[in-house]
């Protein structure tokens, strides 16, 4: 792993698993995703992991929506840009890839493997439903996997990687880190790489400190220093696992779709918040935070 002399930062504003009946603080309007994304900024974050949601807070693929958020950010800070290209397990590829064939955007997420990614828990949690959509939303992914198909994988590779964009390298599980390897070895994935160590999805591996050791060592041996590493974990789990892959010596990722929570029995009232908590544990380990021009020279970014 390159360790980080500078630790960057990266929020996932509202994403597409999080559903408004569990708080009220999750962003879901265009105007919500944009001042939360600016808020989280102004906080400290390099880095902006962008998705998208109709007003009802319905995971959203159309870039006419992404048009009223990506240029309102791009105007008013010099954040990296992250696309998602996840967007959600019942959206088409087409669908998922749309946005950020529109934007062309510097970074992009990209998920290395189909996997169950299980969520229906949410549903036993939740005790009034503000929208009619949320609940058979949520039960859905007990019975649907999350489609990530090598040919898919190297579509989007090959597609938005000729126009430059590099990637976040989504990997839930140790299986794939090998899929990227594999990507690696056919000359799609060119190094620097971007890791995103993804913990705590049921489907996915466990949020285990163990787990987070385990997948940085597999990645050495695969990888060398040809990579950089951050990590975040969903729920509770998520400030302790970005404080642990800081401390390690990568990067972190916090926000309201990973979490809901800013402590036990607390919910976050913004990603602002969340980024101010992680920052203050990184600078407490003695490390400086990264700006985004340093996200854009550590990542190899095209720049805007």
């Amino acid at each position: 792993m390159r360790r980080a002399e500078k630790v960057i930062i990266t929020t996932a504003v509202t994403g597409s698993v999080n559903i408004p009946s569990q708080s009220p603080y999750l962003p879901l309007s265009a105007e919500e995703v944009v001042e939360a994304a600016l808020g989280a900024v102004e906080a400290g974050s390099a880095v902006v992991h962008l998705h998208a949601r109709h007003p009802d807070g319905r995971p959203a693929f159309e870039p006419e929506i992404f048009d009223q958020i990506v240029p309102r950010i791009m105007e008013r800070t010099d954040a990296v840009i992250n696309i998602t290209t996840g967007g959600s397990s019942a959206m088409t590829m087409e669908q998922r890839l749309a946005a950020a064939n529109r934007f062309e955007p510097e970074l992009a997420s990209l998920n290395m493997g189909s996997m169950n990614f299980v969520y229906s828990g949410i549903a036993d949690r939740v005790e009034q439903w503000r929208f009619d959509w949320e609940k058979p939303y949520v039960l859905n992914t007990y019975a649907h996997p999350f489609i990530n198909s090598f040919d898919k994988i190297e579509h989007t590779l090959r597609t938005l990687g000729a126009r430059g964009t590099r990637f976040e390298y989504e990997c839930y599980d140790i299986g794939h880190l090998y899929s990227l390897a594999y990507f690696v070895d056919k000359g799609l994935a060119r190094p620097p790489l971007l890791i995103q160590g993804v913990f705590g999805i049921l489907g996915g591996i466990g949020a285990d400190h163990e787990n987070l050791e385990h997948m940085v060592r597999i990645a050495d041996k695969l990888f060398g220093d040809d990579y950089s590493f951050s990590a975040f974990a969903a729920g509770r789990d998520q400030m302790q696992f970005a404080t642990h892959s800081a401390w390690l010596g990568g990067h972190v990722r916090v926000g309201l779709e990973d979490s809901l929570w800013i402590g036990k029995g607390r919910l976050a009232e913004s990603n602002a918040q969340q980024v101010e908590k992680i920052r203050a544990a990184v600078e407490d380990l003695g490390k400086e935070i990264a700006k985004p021009a340093d996200a854009r020279a550590m990542l190899a970014l095209k720049g805007r």
